[in-house]
């Protein structure tokens, strides 16, 4: 009778265990892991920003959702990632939009030089484009979650450029071909130059004027080799997050939910970021010599001309959508 009362409490225990491990499985089949590659280093603004919405999104879902940040191109390199995601190698990622302006012009509309030279204007900008992005990455089987500009563009002289005239012949560093084409109608020679290779242009006299951000103004030690910021705000080239939309649909409605409100909050905090990254990397330039220029009329409005050029030349190869983010803009 002993015998037989200790087997089924043995039959018991056996079950609950049973019972216990299956509940364990549900549970972690109830997780989802989403590897997310991002291009940029942990330091950099973009990513400490993509590490906060990881963080929100785990504690919004009380941990079902659980995003793993592999940044600095350790998971797939920067022209990887897109269609990475598209192809679901990676269920969530981080691009620089532009990248993607030779699949369709809508994605360079942010990289258009003096369309939106203001975060105020470059915000009215992302509005506009925003369906046609949408639209875009869709058929795609893609979902943009959120997007962040880069701090301005501005543009660093060995003098201070009062007139667009002041930029005739000046050898022009170009890195892609919306900075050749300025440089063309400024009248400056474009020149190629790479971000590591920039001090050394300068040094040797391979370039004399410059246009970028302030944080690779700042990174590259500016100072070393020219004497004069231009806070043009040329345009404001944005990076954005977007899922996989298959994973996406695979989360519950309150997961869906969980990701959409912490993206929604990771974009707020990342264009509140950018304006701090703006100011700070303007600051250590100043503090190191680097003398801040407010740009003259003559020059803004010489910049405009060449902006309306480059403006018409993106609306004529975006088309009718183009022509619509315009109209919007502009409105």
């Amino acid at each position: 009778m002993m015998q037989s009362k200790i087997f089924g409490n043995s039959m018991l225990t056996a079950a609950a265990a049973a019972l216990m491990g299956l509940a364990g499985i549900a549970s972690a089949s109830a997780e989802t892991k989403w590897d997310m590659p991002t291009p940029y280093g942990d330091s950099n603004f973009h990513t400490q920003n993509i590490i906060s919405f990881a963080d929100e999104v785990k504690e919004k879902t009380g941990g079902s959702v659980n995003i793993q940040v592999h940044s600095a191109g350790s998971l797939f390199k920067h022209p990887e990632i897109k269609n990475a995601v598209r192809k679901g190698l990676a269920p969530i990622g981080e691009v620089l939009v532009s990248r993607l302006s030779n699949e369709d012009a809508v994605f360079g509309v942010d990289s258009v030089p003096f369309l939106a030279p203001s975060y105020d204007k470059a915000w009215k900008l992302y509005q506009a484009s925003k369906s046609a992005m949408e639209e875009k990455l869709a058929a795609q089987g893609l979902k943009l979650l959120y997007s962040v500009p880069w701090p301005p563009q501005g543009i660093y002289a060995k003098k201070e450029l009062a007139t667009g005239d002041d930029m005739k012949g000046l050898k022009f560093r170009a890195y892609n071909t919306a900075t050749e084409r300025l440089a063309q109608l400024a009248g400056a020679v474009p020149t190629q130059v790479e971000v590591p290779d920039i001090p050394t242009a300068f040094s040797t006299g391979r370039v004399e004027a410059m246009i970028t951000s302030p944080s690779t103004g700042a990174d590259s030690k500016a100072w070393d080799f020219l004497t004069h910021y231009h806070d043009t705000q040329a345009w404001l080239p944005k990076n954005m997050v977007f899922v996989n939309q298959s994973a996406f649909d695979a989360l519950s409605d309150a997961e869906k939910a969980a990701v959409m409100e912490a993206a929604a909050n990771a974009e707020t905090r990342g264009w509140e970021a950018s304006k701090t990254e703006t100011k700070d990397k303007t600051n250590v330039m100043v503090e190191n010599g680097i003398k801040l220029v407010v740009p003259s009329e003559a020059l803004l409005s010489a910049l405009g001309v060449i902006g309306e050029t480059m403006s018409a030349e993106w609306k004529a190869e975006a088309g009718e959508t183009g022509d619509a983010i315009l109209n919007a803009y502009n409105n």
